[in-house]
Order: C-alpha cells, then sequence, then structure tokens
C-alpha cells in the first residue's frame, strides 16, 4: 500500500507574504502583534508550520485571507520617494502615498509594488497583493513593455537615437532601448520617448550615461496598454477589471 505524503509546510509568516497579503517582514510583525489567527487560534510564532495542502484557515484581523479580494492600483510617484516599504536611511518611501487610504470604509490592505522606479524617477507605479499577477509584468521575457518620457542634458540627432536601441555594454550588460524618438527640443536640452522590453536596474540611465548624456528628468508614461494619464503626482487610483487583464 502506498505511503500518505505530508503536504509540505512553510512559516507562517512565509505564507502569508507568498499569499501577497504582505511583505514578509511585515508579515512576522503582524503575526507577533497577535493579528494573525490559524483555525480560530492566535499564533504568535512567525515560524509556525503552516502545510500546503490549504486546511488549515489563517485570518488577519479575524478575515479569512480567501476574502481578500486581489487589489490592483496604480501611483504616480512622486520624485524624491523611494520604492520600499521601510527605507534604512529614513528616507520618504512611496507608502507615503496611501497614508489613510481606504478600500469599502476599510484600510487599504498591503499591496506591494510591482517592479522599481529609483528615487530620482517619477511616474506609473503600479501595486497588488496578486503574486502571480505581478510576476507575469514583471518577467523580462514576456512582460509588456515600459514607456518613459526622458529630459536630456543634450540634442540627441537620428543617429544617436539609433545608437541608443542597438545598444551598448555597460558593467558587464548589455542595455539597449527597444524604441527612442525626439519629442521636443530646446536650446541645450530636450525630451525623448523610450520604451524598454526588459528593465535592468537603472537602466535608461546607464545608458544614456554611456553616450555622454545625463538624465535630468524620467517619468514613466505607460506600462503596455495603460498610461498614466492625467493622474495628479502622488494620487493613486483602482485598476478597472478591463485594465488588470489588459496587462496579463
Amino acid at each position: 500500500m502506498a505511503m500518505r505524503q505530508d503536504a509540505p509546510r512553510h512559516g507562517l509568516a512565509r505564507v502569508l507574504s507568498k499569499r501577497g497579503i504582505c511583505s514578509r517582514s511585515e508579515a512576522e510583525r503582524w503575526v507577533a502583534a497577535g493579528r494573525v489567527s490559524v483555525d480560530g487560534r492566535i499564533v504568535r510564532d512567525p515560524q509556525f508550520p503552516i502545510a500546503g495542502d490549504g486546511r488549515q484557515r489563517i485570518a488577519v484581523d479575524g478575515q479569512p485571507l480567501d476574502a481578500i479580494r486581489p487589489l490592483y492600483v496604480m501611483l504616480n510617484k512622486p520624485r524624491g520617494l523611494v520604492t520600499t516599504a521601510r527605507d534604512e536611511r529614513g528616507r520618504d518611501t512611496v507608502y507615503r502615498c496611501f497614508e489613510g487610504a481606504q478600500v469599502d470604509g476599510r484600510p487599504l490592505p498591503w499591496l506591494a509594488p510591482v517592479g522599481r522606479l529609483d528615487q530620482a524617477s517619477e511616474g506609473l507605479l503600479l501595486f497588488c497583493n496578486d503574486p502571480a499577477w505581478a510576476a507575469r509584468i514583471t518577467d523580462p521575457q514576456t512582460g509588456p513593455d515600459k514607456t518613459y518620457h526622458v529630459q536630456v542634458n543634450a540634442i540627441p540627432d537620428a543617429s544617436l537615437l539609433e545608437a541608443f536601441t542597438q545598444g551598448t555594454v555597460d558593467d558587464g550588460e548589455m542595455l539597449r532601448a527597444k524604441s527612442a524618438r525626439l519629442l521636443r527640443a530646446g536650446e541645450r536640452n530636450a525630451w525623448l520617448e523610450v520604451s524598454l522590453d526588459e528593465g535592468r536596474n537603472r537602466h535608461i540611465r546607464r545608458l544614456l550615461a554611456a553616450f555622454d548624456i545625463e538624465v535630468l528628468r524620467l517619468v514613466r508614461v505607460a506600462i503596455g496598454p495603460l498610461e498614466l494619464g492625467d493622474l495628479a503626482k502622488g494620487q493613486w487610483r483602482m485598476l478597472e477589471a478591463p485594465e488588470v487583464a489588459a496587462l496579463s
């Protein structure tokens, strides 16, 4: 007779973070504070074993995990905020934009950023509590293109714009733009529209620096078909169901 194999077990805090409910460190704090129950009993050990068969009933603040609906949000990230929940250097984070936020009369649940924008960058930043959806958006092979408006301290000509799409190697990485075009130009600087089909750390800044061009401002204006539009800086809104589906 075949022996029954026990379902794999993981710590409670890890299970919460994998479900997209909160970050791992936030889950540990919630558990320690007595906000999490398993099968109706408060558990304060973040490493409390949870079987992978889904039979144990986990609740946060009395609300079952299965009742926590997926949420998808877009934010117009202001310049100067870091994309993290907490910053060891005490800098303001993107979560400042969600202070006091509510959905259906309840505090906005934990939402994780989908990808990142560095501190000096601004524009469209997505958040959700659906890790599978987030993984599809950030997948470098199949994820949607990202489009940026970039102010630079030069006026690139057609050959230089073409060079951006041909790419260059920086620190052992090939950096290239999927497309680059001139939007408008002044006497000393210009605005470009640059699209990427992959996103490496400080991709555009490093790419342009390799051609001795400095980025003055960098604004992400679209992710796939989703455009930033007229959403005010520092403001956020829920995505509509067709928008969520279009990015999947």
